[in-house]
């Protein structure tokens, strides 16, 4: 849901006092669990561990990022993968694949060194 242009874009007001009087390149992680608050532009350049309800993740902003929420950049649902015989019959020749091909690598490493000696 947008917020109302008269109130302004909402920025959790203990975040800017964490980031006040600090540079960018010398401050270390920020912990935060206000995954709500708005990237404002002073936060550029800072790294804040946004809490996903299990861990921290570590969050770089950059000017790309300046109008989001933090929460955006910290997902807090893992994908596993998508089950069933066919998938496995799909990640075996994928690994066949990879063998081959390591295979076919180191035999022509060993023909090159073969031909320099």
């Amino acid at each position: 849901m947008a917020r109302s242009l008269k109130k302004g874009p909402y920025v959790d007001e203990k975040l800017l006092k964490k980031i006040e009087g600090k540079k960018p390149q010398t401050a270390e992680l920020i912990k935060t669990w206000s995954r709500r608050s708005q990237i404002a532009p002073e936060m550029v350049g800072f790294k804040f561990g946004v809490h996903n309800g299990k861990t921290h993740i570590e969050v770089l902003v950059s000017e790309d990022m300046v109008g989001h929420r933090l929460g955006e950049f910290s997902p807090t649902k893992k994908f596993v993968r998508h089950g069933g015989k066919m998938q496995k019959e799909l990640e075996q020749k994928a690994k066949q694949a990879e063998i081959a091909s390591a295979q076919a690598a180191k035999a022509a490493a060993d023909t090159s060194k073969a031909k320099k000696k």
